[in-house]
């Protein structure tokens, strides 16, 4: 990346920048371990369709400033966590100015390319969260056929993926099919956030079905625990027609 990495801060909340009007995180000052962005919220909804003691291990692709893998860090401490970061100078902004916790058995950052880390094969994943751009906000070969396909063959028996789309790409419809196709329609894909982001999740091994009022009671725990509100979320799936029968099933 020859482009700069920007910090930015206004009304109590860092940014990253890369370069460009694109925010590519962000973090409150006075919480740096909750989520700022909805669409990082969003990605924790994997929180509500599987139950604990899930996630066993979790991969991140794409650190940015930290704000999912600090969350999984601290308030699922029995997850396993692996980060992939293609520039070093992210990590090192990360550290520097988001807060990013120290490497440990349990968080372990490696600097690559999260698409070979993929394909080199390995033990499974409950948890893959992709949200790897560019500073023109394009996802490259993290936005394929191939390496959904690749994805889906890392996760476990309880596997799911969650992709963060960039929705106001004209190629967003073609990714959310790709991710279809790679998951044999066990996907879902959730209502665009005001941000233009829009949360893809796949699903691999044991069944999804939790009805809308499992998902309401699960995001109220949630919220008690951990502070992560997707109450919202839930409303915005049934609004959508996201849960058929009252039933999101993946």
């Amino acid at each position: 990346m020859s482009t700069p990495i920007d910090i930015s801060e206004e009304g109590g909340v860092r940014y990253l920048h890369f370069g460009s009007e694109w925010i590519q995180g962000a973090m409150r000052v006075r919480a740096p371990n909750a989520l700022e962005l909805m669409y990082t919220r969003e990605m924790m909804a994997g929180l509500l369709m599987r139950t604990a003691p899930w996630p066993r291990n979790a991969l991140v692709i794409g650190l940015g400033a930290a704000s999912v893998a600090k969350f999984l860090y601290h308030y699922c401490p029995q997850t396993v966590l692996d980060i992939v970061e293609i520039e070093p100078r992210v990590v090192a902004a990360a550290r520097q100015f988001f807060h990013l916790p120290p490497e440990s058995a349990r968080f372990r950052i490696h600097i690559g390319d999260g698409v070979a880390h993929v394909l080199a094969g390995g033990s499974g994943y409950d948890l893959i969260l992709v949200d790897g751009f560019d500073e023109n906000a394009r996802a490259g070969a993290l936005d394929t056929l191939p390496f959904y396909q690749a994805a889906r063959a890392r996760l476990s028996d309880q596997g799911l993926l969650a992709a963060n789309l960039f929705g106001r790409s004209r190629g967003f419809h073609r990714s959310i099919e790709r991710i279809i196709t790679a998951f044999d329609d066990r996907a879902v894909a959730f209502p665009s956030c005001d941000s233009g982001n829009v949360i893809a999740f796949g699903a691999a091994g044991e069944r999804v079905e939790v009805t809308a009022f499992d998902l309401r009671l699960r995001a109220q725990e949630l919220k008690q625990d951990t502070g992560l509100d997707l109450l919202p979320t839930v409303a915005r799936l049934e609004q959508a027609g996201s849960l058929p029968g009252g039933t999101l099933v993946l």
